[in-house]
């Protein structure tokens, strides 16, 4: 294939140093740079292509000595091994002036690091260290490879115009500056980043500021608690009275000690920094690197005192600042540094810094449920958040955009508590379940909305850097931690590559690491077999039963269209008249019923099809359909819409919308809340727009509205409760990928031209166990109704807590031991599929201790609560139970 150039946004870079100053009189040296496109001999190659001589410019192949490809080859082995960042060093290179030189290169992906090359002379220039000349070098597999000369300042002219030598030695300098690097390309250019290029704070203490300034503001009181007690006092007050107080709480986390403050008070107390992150240091940093390289320079300022007393430290940050928001603000630095279990921050390769967190520094007025652990996780594109709450415990990853500064202001404030909220409502969900309830949330950047794949990437890398040992992260809790992650919105075809990559990483339970994977990985998809769908189901059509209804006489709405798992579902095994379907795309409406057969032809694509490729031909002559990107529509009724986006996100409210059932299958936490549930709950004569909820997106109703509503007359079903499914076929599909061996898992459950016979028949024992359950719990939850008139979204939660609280107990007591008992719970517990091909006896061996002590407390606890505890919540009935087992076990 002939050569040609590359888009004009690639280039090559060489820079060269003058080796003089401009005048005798100047500091100031000259710089020549030279920018040339690169020219590849080709452009289509593999992704995972490594060859230098197939991937270079070929000018830079004409030009490249032997020693110098073989360098560059090593940088590119370490960076497609690395996940897409490499940095590597050499002493004693000769540079283009003859001189001997320590050659740093660094490589990461073309489109990640921005800001990362003019940023590097901060982090050298800290070091007392120049570049005598650096090159920049791109390859046709999208990897960009910087290379810099480094000799040393033997001078150094402070501010008093006086010359003095560096304490530390060139190699002590250049490795420090490695570390530093690495921080560098981690977060490359953020606001704190003039106090590096003045030399005011190091790398590390500027990257650690930064991490700080994220927790100060996630979790320094704005007000919760004062907002949890006023809730309570006003409850009863009226709805102007609860919508004022939700306004209220939205201001106090906007304004109260916001980004910009926080920001502001680093400013103010830079020496107040270094010494908090003295303690960080001492606290976190591995005893490896040698005390000579905390301070690789004369220039800087020492740090003050260190005090191993917190009190001490408490009392230095009140004597110190100037301001209450100061004092509050450091505080919360030194609860970060206090709380942290373990850090990746000192790993010398890293795409983003990780905190482990004890979740003890929250406020247990506000955060009621204690969690098991918290991640932070912070890198150049994102900030994110993993909690679970208990050491076995799963959840999906969800990836948030912010379509305008807005949004992302909201999402911002909002991060810390809709990941708690959602791992909260996990944890109830997964009260039937081995693993607790966990979730991640990444919110992008305001610039970075366009990086979700890179911003995703990065905060799996992280999380394994803390889940792998290594000798550069201090344990302050040094048991193994077991992390099952799943898809969420954003995230789901991302769930291959991370349980690849933690293959590659060296993760030893890769395979159960991610759900949601592709067949050919042994994945079991939920919009392939329609997983969730099946138990929001149950709930539909138990509902229907219970009250003799005929499913296709009933209407329906929903929010979540054919393009997602959920709506794609919920309209393929549906059978009610559908009215309405809020998606992405807009609105589709039709009194009459929307046409079924259309709308199964965009579920059943491929791709799937939102509502905006909806045939409206087939639509009544009531009937319409409103896109976001519409303005200025009419509608048959006469009524103009002017914004189609606006229309689209306040549909669910809209008055005259009416219908038997409300399923939410899509949409945004706390779209129906307290401030405005009875505009969701009454049309304008005060008659009920829906009769029967069950809801299946997660928190589209908060705990308040769900009460209100049902005290209004609405039967509602509770997300915990109701799409449970897809978390059942996880855990079962996590179960296979613990059990199996890699031989096995890839006979029995990697999915090629056709399906394993195992497969299908293990699919078939997920489905099953899901309408079990769902079945189980409804009938339960129906009893509970019936009997007591409790609300059911109360019943749900009070069903959750009790098993999950009997599940802790029996977990903690010595049942376990029990082995007959045992192996007939793993009897029962695990499908008949799995256990046709390894026996209970074989799992024991394979499967984590925690697990299957999980497993067992998960299922007895489950089941004495649908089934034996219907006669009566007592010590007495459980141990009748429990001996009922131990019969069943002995014949």
């Amino acid at each position: 294939m002939s050569e040609k150039p590359v888009s004009s946004e690639i280039w090559r870079l060489q820079a060269f140093r003058s080796k003089r100053p401009v005048d005798p009189k100047s500091k100031v040296h000259l710089r020549l740079y030279f920018l040339q496109a690169p020219v590849f001999e080709t452009t289509d190659v593999d992704e995972n292509e490594r060859d230098i001589r197939k991937l270079a410019d070929t000018n830079f192949l004409k030009q490249c000595d032997a020693d110098s490809l073989e360098r560059y080859q090593e940088v590119m082995n370490q960076v497609m091994d690395n996940h897409g960042y490499a940095i590597k060093s050499y002493s004693d290179v000769i540079d283009s002036e003859g001189e001997k030189s320590t050659l740093v290169m660094v490589a990461h992906l073309r489109d990640d690091g921005a800001g990362f090359f003019v940023g590097v002379p901060n982090v050298y220039r800290f070091h007392n260290l120049f570049a005598s000349s650096k090159a920049v070098e791109t390859f046709a597999n999208g990897v960009v490879v910087y290379s810099f000369y480094l000799r040393p300042l033997t001078a150094i002219i402070d501010d008093g115009e006086r010359s003095h030598s560096p304490v530390n030695s060139f190699e002590t300098r250049v490795k420090c500056m490695l570390r530093d690097i690495s921080l560098h390309y981690v977060l490359p250019s953020h606001s704190l980043t003039p106090l590096l290029s003045s030399s005011v704070l190091s790398a590390e203490e500027v990257a650690y500021a930064f991490c700080a300034w994220k927790f100060a503001f996630h979790f320094l009181n704005r007000g919760q608690a004062a907002h949890q007690q006023l809730s309570e006092l006003l409850r009863h007050a009226g709805d102007s009275a609860a919508s004022a107080l939700s306004e209220l709480r939205v201001a106090f986390q906007t304004h109260a000690f916001n980004e910009g403050s926080i920001q502001e008070a680093i400013f103010a107390q830079k020496d107040l920094v270094k010494h908090l992150y003295a303690d960080f240091a001492r606290r976190h940093r591995p005893s490896s690197l040698e005390a000579d390289e905390q301070q690789s320079t004369g220039s800087r300022t020492t740090s003050l005192g260190l005090d191993q007393d917190q009190a001490a430290e408490l009392a230095h940050i009140k004597r110190t600042c100037h301001t209450d928001l100061e004092q509050a603000v450091f505080t919360a630095f030194l609860s970060f540094n206090t709380h942290i279990l373990k850090t990746n921050f000192y790993r010398p390769s890293k795409t983003a810094l990780a905190f482990r967190l004890n979740p003890d520094f929250l406020s247990g007025t506000v955060y009621t449920q204690r969690p098991f652990g918290i991640f932070m996780v912070i890198g150049a594109e994102f900030r994110g958040f993993h909690i679970r709450f208990r050491d076995v415990a799963r959840g999906g990853i969800r990836l948030v955009q912010s379509r305008y500064p807005q949004a992302y202001s909201t999402n911002v404030s909002n991060l810390f508590d809709e990941c708690f909220n959602l791992a909260s409502t996990q944890q109830r969900k997964n009260k039937d379940l081995p693993e607790g309830g966990s979730k991640g949330v990444i919110l992008l950047g305001l610039h970075h909305q366009t990086q979700g794949v890179t911003a995703f990437k990065k905060y799996i890398d992280a999380l394994l850097d803390l889940m792998l040992p290594n000798e550069m992260t201090v344990q302050h809790y040094s048991q193994p931690e077991l992390l099952f992650l799943g898809p969420d919105e954003g995230t789901a075809d991302l769930m291959d590559w991370a349980s690849l990559h933690a293959k590659k990483r060296g993760y030893p339970y890769w395979k159960g690491f991610t759900t949601g994977k592709s067949t050919n990985m042994g994945g079991i998809p939920h919009d392939l077999y329609g997983m969730t769908t099946r138990s929001v189901r149950a709930y539909v059509t138990g509902i229907q039963r219970k009250l003799s209804l005929e499913g296709t006489a009933c209407t329906k709405v929903q929010t979540g269209g054919p393009d997602g798992d959920l709506g794609s579902n919920e309209i393929k095994l549906g059978n009610e008249k559908t009215v309405a379907i809020v998606d992405g795309s807009g609105v589709l409406f039709d009194p009459e019923g929307i046409n079924l057969q259309e709308l199964r032809r965009l579920a059943c694509h491929k791709p799937r099809l939102p509502v905006s490729n909806f045939d409206i031909s087939l639509l009544s002559a009531q009937g319409y359909r409103v896109l976001v990107d519409d303005t200025d529509v009419k509608l048959p009724s006469g009524q103009i819409i002017e914004s189609g986006l606006q229309f689209r996100n306040n549909y669910h409210l809209l008055p005259d919308l009416h219908a038997d059932f409300f399923v939410p299958c899509g949409g945004r936490p706390a779209a129906v809340n307290e401030s405005n549930w009875k505009t969701f709950c009454y049309d304008q004569k005060d008659n009920l727009r829906f009769s029967y909820i069950v809801e299946g997106a997660n928190l589209f109703f908060t705990q308040e509205a769900r009460l209100q509503l049902e005290a209004a007359g609405v039967v509602v079903v509770k997300d915990a409760s109701a799409n449970k499914g897809g978390v059942t076929s996880s855990s079962l599909e996590v179960l296979a990928a613990l059990a199996l061996t890699d031989d096995e898992f890839k006979q029995h459950m990697c999915v090629e031209e056709t399906e394993p016979q195992f497969y299908t028949d293990y699919v078939k024992d997920v489905q099953q166990h899901i309408q079990d359950n769902a079945d189980m719990e409804f009938e339960r939850l129906w009893m509970v109704k019936e009997n007591s008139k409790k609300p059911l979204c109360q019943a749900s939660d009070t069903l959750s807590q009790r098993i999950v609280k009997l599940k802790d107990d029996i977990e903690c007591s010595d049942l376990f031991d029990d082995a007959q008992l045992r192996r007939f719970v793993m009897r029962q517990s695990i499908p008949q599929t799995l256990q046709k091909v390894v026996s209970v006896e074989e799992l024991e061996r394979r499967l984590p201790e925690s697990y299957l002590k999980a497993r067992f407390s998960a299922f007895i606890a489950s089941r004495y609560v649908y089934l034996g505890e219907a006669k009566g919540a007592t010590e007495l009935g459980l141990y009748q139970y429990l001996n009922q087992l131990r019969q069943l076990a002995n014949n």
